[in-house]
């Protein structure tokens, strides 16, 4: 932000925002509503039917939209990958469904009497429609029997929904009709139909972009087919490879002249950030006209005149790079007298702000001719040839010599010419308007207006009147029907314009442009902006020019255009008549001689006018007045009456006014002592008197109550009355009058009246008396009264009346000149000059004036006589200096004393040179006398004036105005003097106008009532942020800010900011909501106010908050104690601590404690402070230790300064050796980063099955992972013993797995069939949980038991699950339901996860198990492929921090050649690493033999032999530890490949060992070991996180999209069954917020089943798991439940790295999440007995494969520990105590007792 901005904020205390809204100037007239969703539209402009089409239908609507015919198009039996079923002999195999058929194009042919219908089905297919009933199909195509029919001429428009057409239709010279028709390619490895290479692409790779195709419906065997000749085809088609570069997203198509016009935009590189989509404007010849053949087939191909050209709207980072809608228009030029076409279109930005923008149609087609003549005059980078296009001329610009291209050639391009061209420098032009949503434009020139009408994304229809220079004049808008969206077409009634159709996304309207009666007067009318409406003067009513009747007459109707001047209106001669009134009609009025014309009086009667002349189009009449009798009566307490009178043409009002009659005998009763004029019609001119008798004579009116030869006196305001004679009936003469004054000119009013019983009569004379003696101080200024005809002397030097003067001389002195301003003025001239003095003469025509030789031209208006005259200074040459010369006629010249000097100014620099469009930037203009002249001025851009707040010679200051247009541009500056226009570069600079400051929002949105002013001054902080204290409040409120830019009110960066109608929706602009609360209450702890501290000791207070609305952070508190600042410590929002650890002192005892928020002050205590004898004294002993310290150490300092600048010395070099360490370490991160994204998949090459575990070992890992982690070794993993030909597997010996026949006693038999009771289970199940020693352990076994024991019946298994999970939502419910299977802490959490294994077994081995498996080994290569600390385990490679090895150790790759003795296998050739110890490279040796085979049938590292051969044929036992083992710290060395020397390719053999203890005295992993290496900062090597990330991260996105994707053959049937479930029990229990349900849903899919196998692959696959594997399967679990969280993460630089590392693709993930949950919602609901079948095949696929028989004996063990707490439940159930359940349970018991228990054990 500027500095130059000043900012302040403007609280307005207001509790609502009113909104300013205007009146429509639109109407709905009709609506059509549609089911489905609305496609395209057209009009007939001859029958004005209405053809509309939409999804699955079309319809046929008359004039006023409504139905004539409807028609059924879809939906269809049909599939993408088949051909139109009306193309012989072409059957499909692909199964086919039903398909809606959106409508892709709709088009009116009405010569030929059709309309072309296509549909996005059967790829794209058209029908011919008949226009009189568009149910029939007018022909039939292809025809029955017809076999030449292609592909080609049936793929006609885009056989995708959401893909574009365009189409136009137009006959050829020949007579031919045509169908031009763009589409998107939506063909394989686009958007619409993505690669897949099981299924072939029947959407034909040689589909055009763009097709002239023949549309003459009498040659049927070439319909729809775009040949030309024989061998060409008419097409614009993009080569396949370059199509995913050309993603042709199409607007619309129009003809202009005889050229096409296509709009799109290019949408290649859409998902990239750092390009976006580019709109495109193509051009085409249609070869309409001119044809340059006479007969035969078109030659001319549509590539040959093809070209191209980006538009763009916008400048300088503002620009709008998405097409929505265009239109094209002829628009009124300047002078009114002609048309020009424009380009009007809507374009869009990512953040759904939008802009009208128009082009010329002459630019366009310049730019065109240009574009051709760089191709092939010159080679040019603005111009380049389209290779991409099959039909081109191909290869780039060549220069052709000296060739002239003819106009046509120019125009359309030739086929020698090099073709398809693009243009590549943008079409520019600036935002006319700028809204938010805009979708559709439409234009029309009305009456030499232009008005816009936008569509908009909400629902809205705008109206905007622009003016000649393409401003907004005035906008109106109108709400459509339910907010939808407006179709980017709109269309004008072709036969009345002033009805517009447009299409929303489910209705069709016909919109009347105008709504005009609404304004009631003239004035409203014209000025209400609407170019539409004007004023029907003989109809008195504001109409459109068709609907008045006769608007075609001159004057008869009052355009916008004409001005509300024009308006009737009428002038009355003379306002207060007595016989007869004379009307003047000003204003547009029509001729009325002929019509009949009225005068119409206000108590309802008429008179015949009479109109005397008509001079153009003021007319004047004369009405006669009415008899006294027929007004009404005056009204008791007013002496007057106001009669309304109007002028009745035919009948109609047309223009009204009124005047006044008075009554003068209730004047005089009314107004005793104040006379009363009642009417003079003349009088004599003024009459000039000196101190002498004189008579007047006033010309007196019939007056309406005054009497001839009634008594008058005379009255000139002084107590004397003079004797007034009536000479005749219209004059009295004045006798005797005799005035004086004492000023050179006085006024005295003249009354005449009669003193009359009733009242005072008066009539007004001025009269103007004058004295020589005064204001005539010298010779000239006497003599100069001579012109005003005062009869004036100079003698004896006084002015004295000339009869007074004995001897008299009209001869003066030479002038005088005592003062000259200003003294000095620019080389130009035109200062105006003031010269004061003495005898400047009398008159200005004997004045001349001259400054040297250069004359001063004299100003007549401003010339004193004598004292002052000013004068315009002429043009000098050069800088010069001189005296200023009077010459007076007859009196000689006189000199100035002063001089008077010519100076060029210069101007010198500008500060600053930027600021923003609002204005009020306060900018610094320096230069050289700048302050000359007499009169100074800045202009901008030579139109707005920059205010000048201070001026000195070297320096202006001035206030910049705002800016004019809306784009960012720089603009002139210029220093003007005397008004004449800037012509010198030497007082010109350049000033940039940058966009307005965005303010977004205010923090915070809460503040205390206390300040101190209203307006407040901003303090910019940063170049995003400011500070405004927050004015006062006496009471809490709700109120908005809003902020002031340089002395001008905010209201957003817009250039348009005039906006007479703001949308409900809107908030309004530059208002931000701010809510005033009370003051904040603090106290101290105990709150006592006051505090005894002594002198010298820390000091804490505690400081308690109490309860208050603001949302304050602890910067914004501060306490002071005194003028000490208190430091502050948080402990909760109520209280913090306050310490002072420095010294307190004040010659004041008491110091306040004072805590500030904002402008809130608050004194809350005081601290005294108290002395102490003992404080003094150990002062005194302090400083003199201090004294004695301070001594010690300057000796200390001298004798050590030298060594410490050594030891300076030599820390500089470490720190640079330490820095180029670092840098180092940078680079080779940087480096990694970049280059080890390729190297992992060229590894990963596993020809191998995946190692997946059965069924029933998954389960039992899933099931009891506890008890697998006991006994691994004996139960779970397969034993193996070595032999001669490697490990040999032994069976499976978990107890459930085993086949356990003991003597099954009635007794389990009886449990069992209780356990499938559903009120027992149940029951049994709360029992248990309801006792306190049932631990979480217990729970999760008893639910495994029980999904072991119930495996068979699964959808008994499902019941008893959701019973109990009902119960959990009910207790959850009632507490905090977002933390509902939030942990497995209960029964039925446990079976939830046992449940959701089962059913996600198949979709997890089928679909998730391959890429979970790739990341495994993904991660296992990486972590091996760097140096690995065999004693730590750390790794220079990894996904965790802590398992990150940070030293830089280097280790360099080499091949060994290994043979295994005893295997049977070929020598092989093994990676490994020169860092790697002996048992490292075993481990990889072995997996590289036994990668094949389960990790549990490898043999160990320790069990193995290695031996090396060099190359004399020794052999050597590598071993960790050896003899040749170094020593380090008192330690051995663990031998590595590089300590043995073992060269690239060596050959070494291992065999297996004999069994013995072969352990070594190796150290415990994660061991500490001090190296003496030279450290350099850890955290560098944190890079190495992101190079291992980025290697992963294919691996790991492959993952995520496995498991969050539906396959369509694979859905997941349990998941949508228990989602569904999920939400229903939330509307049973009016639970609406959606988090809780996506809370519900992650808890019991992602964080309960996915997580739970993301951490632990040992439970899918027979691997190993290392404790690195696990860390780093722990940073990819954390970053998948931050995906599955809905809370936004909070991170910052102190945020583990587990959770920065894949922070940026998190919100990416969450969106999948989102995708994942809404697919499963979509999918179609699953019925109880689906679900119960999909449960029961489950159980039937693994039946048998558990002893069902153990798990109901580890049951019944609960149920025995448990048998009192059970049997009370049961008999506390109604329905178990009515069942009998618990006499069934004491059965069960007695029949058991502990054989079972003992069989069990011995088992």
């Amino acid at each position: 932000m500027p500095p130059s901005i000043e900012i302040a904020v403007l609280l307005l205390g207001v509790m609502a925002l009113e909104t300013r809204r205007s009146a429509s100037a639109l109407h709905i007239q009709q609506t059509f509503a549609s089911p489905n969703q609305t496609n395209n539209f057209v009009v007939d402009p001859v029958s004005r039917k209405v053809y509309l089409a939409t999804v699955n239908t079309v319809y046929q609507l008359n004039g006023t939209l409504s139905i004539e015919v409807e028609k059924r198009t879809g939906p269809v039996e049909d599939n993408l990958l088949c051909h139109a079923p009306q193309l012989p002999q072409a059957p499909c195999e692909h199964p086919k469904s039903l398909t809606n058929n959106h409508n892709k194009l709709l088009k009116l042919d009405r010569e030929q009497g059709v309309v072309v219908v296509c549909g996005s089905v059967y790829q794209g297919f058209c029908e011919l429609r008949k226009m009189e009933n568009i149910s029939e199909i007018a022909v039939e195509f292809p025809h029955k029997g017809e076999k030449t029919v292609f592909p080609s001429m049936l793929n006609i428009a885009a056989n995708h929904p959401n893909a574009s057409t365009v189409g136009l239709i137009f006959k050829s010279h020949g007579g031919n009709t045509r169908l031009l028709v763009g589409a998107t390619y939506t063909g394989a490895g686009t958007q619409f139909f993505p690669k897949n290479h099981s299924k072939e692409d029947l959407r034909f790779e040689n589909t055009p972009e763009i097709a002239i195709r023949s549309l003459n419906i009498k040659d049927l065997s070439r319909l729809f087919t775009y040949d030309i000749n024989p061998s060409e085809d008419n097409v614009f088609k993009i080569k396949q490879d370059v199509k995913t570069k050309n993603k042709l997203d199409f607007v619309h198509a129009f003809m202009q002249k005889t050229y096409s016009y296509i709009a799109f935009n290019n949408d290649a590189k859409m998902g990239h950030k750092e390009s976006q989509p580019n709109s495109i404007l193509a051009r085409i010849c249609l070869d309409t006209e001119n044809p340059r053949k006479p007969s035969g087939p078109e030659s001319r191909k549509l590539t040959e005149s093809y070209i191209q050209m980006p538009l763009q709207c916008g400048f300088n980072g503002n620009i709008y790079n998405r097409l929505l809608s265009v239109y094209p228009a002829e628009i009124h030029t300047d002078d009114g007298k002609s048309t020009e076409p424009y380009l009007f279109g809507v374009f869009s930005k990512a953040d759904r702000k939008s802009a009208l923008c128009a082009f010329k149609f002459g630019d366009i087609e310049e730019e065109i001719r240009q574009g051709r003549r760089n191709c092939s005059n010159s080679p040019s980078s603005d111009v380049q040839v389209l290779d991409s296009v099959i039909q081109g001329s191909g290869a780039a610009c060549i220069q052709k010599g000296n060739l002239v291209l003819q106009p046509e050639q120019l125009d359309c391009g030739a086929a020698h010419l090099q073709h398809p061209l693009a243009l590549r420098r943008s079409l520019r032009a600036i935002p006319l308007v700028e809204y938010t949503g805009l979708t559709s434009v439409s234009v029309d020139n009305v009456h030499n207006h232009t008005v816009v009408f936008l569509g908009t994304s909400n629902g809205r229809l705008r109206k905007l009147t622009l003016l000649a220079n393409m401003t907004v004049a005035n906008q109106w808008t109108l709400k459509l029907a339910a907010g939808e969206a407006v179709h980017h077409i709109m269309a004008f009634d072709p036969n009345d314009s002033y009805f517009l159709y447009l299409m929303t996304s489910y209705h069709m309207l016909r919109v009347k442009v105008a709504d005009c009666d609404q304004w009631r007067s003239c004035g409203d009318c014209l000025g209400a902006g609407d170019a539409h409406c004007g004023w029907c003067t003989l109809e008195n009513q504001c109409t459109i020019q068709k609907e008045c009747a006769q608007g075609l007459l001159a004057r008869s109707w009052i355009s916008m255009g004409e001005g509300p001047q024009q308006c009737p209106s009428m002038t009355l001669t003379p306002p207060e008549i007595s016989i007869d009134v004379g009307i003047l009609i000003n204003g547009s009025v029509p001729d009325l001689v002929g019509s009949r014309v009225e005068c119409e009086y206000e108590p309802g009667f008429s008179t015949v006018a009479t109109v005397h002349l008509d001079y153009g189009p003021a007319q004047i009449q004369t009405c006669p007045l009415l008899p006294r009798e027929n007004y009404q009566p005056i009204l008791p307490g007013t002496d007057h009456l106001t009669v309304s009178v109007a002028i009745k043409v035919n009948g109609t009002s047309v223009v009204s006014g009124s005047f006044i009659i008075y009554d003068c005998e209730r004047t005089g009763a009314i107004h005793p002592k104040t006379a009363f004029l009642c009417r003079i019609l003349s009088w004599v001119p003024k009459q000039w008197l000196r101190h002498s008798e004189n008579s007047m004579i006033s010309q007196i009116a019939h007056l309406l109550l005054l009497k001839y030869r009634e008594e008058l006196d005379c009255d000139f305001g002084t107590e004397q009355r003079y004797e007034a004679t009536w000479l005749n009936s219209s004059a009295v003469r004045c006798s005797g009058v005799t005035v004086s004054t004492d000023h050179d000119i006085s006024n005295f009013p003249s009354l005449t009246k009669d003193q009359l019983s009733c009242c005072s009569v008066t009539m007004h004379l001025l009269v103007h008396v004058y004295n020589c003696g005064v204001g005539s101080s010298d010779c000239s200024q006497c003599w100069g009264r001579e012109d005003q005809g005062h009869l004036c002397g100079w003698c004896e030097n006084s002015c004295r009346p000339r009869d007074d003067c004995q001897s008299i001389s009209d001869q003066c002195p030479a002038p005088e000149i005592h003062k000259i301003s200003p003294l000095r003025g620019p080389l130009e001239g035109g200062t105006l000059l003031t010269v004061q003095g003495r005898n400047l003469g009398r008159r200005v025509g004997a004045v001349k004036v001259s400054i040297g030789d250069v004359l001063c031209t004299l100003r007549p208006e401003l010339y004193t006589v004598s004292v002052e005259l000013v004068c315009v200074t002429g043009r000098s040459a050069h800088d010069r200096t001189d005296i200023v010369q009077v010459d007076v006629d007859q009196s000689g010249m006189g000199t100035s004393k002063e001089i008077f000097s010519y100076l060029e100014p210069r101007l010198l620099s500008i500060e600053p040179t930027k600021g923003s469009r609002a204005g009020g930037t306060i900018v610094i203009i320096r230069g050289e006398h700048l302050d000359i002249g007499s009169q100074v001025r800045v202009m901008v851009n030579n139109t707005l004036e920059c205010t000048i707040t201070e001026k000195t010679d070297e320096s202006i200051e001035c206030t910049m105005p705002p800016a004019l247009q809306a784009h960012t541009d720089s603009v002139s500056v210029c220093v003007e003097f005397e008004n004449r226009p800037c012509q010198s570069a030497e007082l010109s600079t350049t000033y940039t106008y940058e966009k307005n400051p965005t303010i977004s929002s205010i923090h915070p949105k809460k503040t205390t009532l206390s300040s101190l002013v209203l307006l407040k001054r901003c303090t910019v902080v940063s170049p995003f942020t400011i500070t405004c204290p927050s004015p006062a409040s006496s009471q809490s409120l709700q109120t908005s800010a809003q902020f002031i830019l340089n002395g001008i009110l905010y209201t957003g960066d817009s250039p348009f900011t005039y906006d007479s109608e703001e949308e409900e929706e809107e908030p309004q602009k530059g208002h931000f909501p701010l809510e005033y609360v009370e003051d904040p209450q603090f106290f101290t702890a105990n709150k006592e106010k006051l505090i005894k501290h002594h002198p010298g000791e820390p000091l804490t207070l505690i400081i308690n908050k109490g309860p208050s609305d603001l949302d304050l952070v602890p910067e914004e508190y501060s306490v002071m104690i005194g003028s000490y600042p208190c430091n502050i410590s948080f402990h909760n929002d109520q209280l913090f601590h306050c310490t002072i650890n420095g010294l307190l002192s004040s010659s004041e005892r008491e110091l306040p404690v004072t805590v500030q928020v904002g402008n809130f002050r608050h004194t809350i205590a005081k601290v005294q402070l108290g002395g102490s004898e003992l404080a003094i004294v150990v002062s005194i002993v302090v400083c003199c230790v201090l004294l004695l310290l301070c001594t010690v150490a300057l000796v200390v300092y001298c004798t050590k300064s030298r060594r410490a600048e050594r030891y300076w010395q030599k820390t500089l070099l470490q720190m640079e050796e330490m820095e180029s360490q670092i840098r180092d370490e940078i680079r080779k991160g940087f480096a990694e980063l970049q280059t080890d994204m390729t190297d992992l998949t060229k590894e990963l090459n596993r020809s191998q099955g995946i190692p997946f575990l059965e069924y029933k070992q998954f389960v039992t890992r899933t099931f009891f992972p506890k008890m697998c982690s006991d006994y691994e070794k004996s139960l779970v993993q397969p034993a193996y013993e070595n032999d001669g030909l490697g490990p040999r597997v032994l069976p499976e010996t978990h107890p459930l797995l085993q086949d356990w026949q003991p003597n099954v006693e009635e007794g389990i038999t009886l449990f069992s069939t209780l356990l499938n009771n559903k009120h027992f289970l149940v029951t049994f199940v709360h029992a248990l949980e309801q006792q306190k020693d049932f631990a979480v352990r217990d729970r999760c076994s008893l639910a495994s038991l029980l999904t072991i024991a119930l495996h068979g019946k699964l959808e008994y298994y499902t019941s008893i699950m959701k019973d109990l999970l009902v119960d959990l939502i009910d207790a959850s419910a009632s507490k905090n339901p977002k933390l509902m299977l939030r942990r497995t802490e209960s029964v039925v959490e446990k079976m939830l996860t046992n449940w959701m294994s089962i059913c996600m077994y198949s979709y997890l081995k089928e679909t998730v198990g391959e890429p979970f498996f790739l990341l495994l080994c993904a991660i296992k290569q990486q972590i091996n492929k760097g140096s690995i600390d065999a004693i730590t385990g750390k790794a220079r490679y990894t996904l965790n921090e802590e398992w990150l090895l940070r030293e830089n150790i280097e280790a360099k790759p080499q091949n060994i050649n290994v043979s295994f003795q005893g295997c049977g296998m070929d020598s092989l050739s093994v990676r490994v690493m020169n860092t790697d110890t002996i048992c490292q490279v075993k481990e990889k040796i072995l997996e590289a033999f036994y990668k094949n085979l389960p990790f549990s049938q490898w043999p160990r590292a320790e069990d193995v032999d290695l031996e090396w051969f060099d190359s004399g044929s020794n052999s050597k036992v590598l071993q960790d530890l050896d003899n040749s083992s170094l020593m380090e710290d008192g330690r051995k060395k663990l031998n590595t490949v590089f300590h043995y020397q073992i060269p690239e390719g060596a050959s070494l053999a291992m065999s297996m060992k004999d069994k013995r203890d072969n352990t070594l005295g190796r150290e415990t992993k994660r061991s500490h070991r001090q190296s003496h290496r030279k450290k350099v900062l850890p955290e560098i090597y944190l890079t190495r996180l992101l190079s291992t990330k980025g290697t992963l991260q294919k691996f790991l996105d492959d993952l995520f999209q496995a498991i969050l994707s539906i396959p369509p053959d694979r859905p997941p049937l349990a998941i949508k069954y228990f989602f569904d479930f999920l939400e229903e029990q939330a509307d049973k229990r009016g639970i609406t917020d959606p988090d809780t349900l996506h809370i519900w849903k992650t808890n019991s899919l992602p964080l309960r089943f996915w997580v739970n196998i993301l951490k632990n692959p040992q439970f899918v696959f027979d691997i190993e798991k290392t404790d690195h594997m696990d860390a780093c399967l722990s940073v990819i679990a954390q970053a998948f439940i931050d995906a599955c969280s809905i809370s936004d993460l909070q991170l910052g630089k102190d945020s583990p790295t587990n959770k920065l590392l894949y922070a940026k693709e998190i919100p990416e993930y969450k969106k999948r999440v989102q995708c994942y949950y809404q697919q499963i919602q979509e999918m179609a609901p699953l019925s109880e007995q689906e679900m119960n079948a999909h449960l029961a095949e489950e159980s039937r696929k693994y039946r048998n494969e558990f002893n069902t028989n153990l798990a109901l004996t580890e049951i019944y063990k609960y149920a025995k520990r448990y048998r009192n707490q059970v049997v009370n439940a049961l008999e506390s159930n109604p329905t178990a105590r009515r069942t009998q359940l618990h006499h069934k349970f004491e059965q069960v018991i007695a029949l058991v007792e502990d054989n079972i228990y003992e069989c069990c054990s011995e088992a």
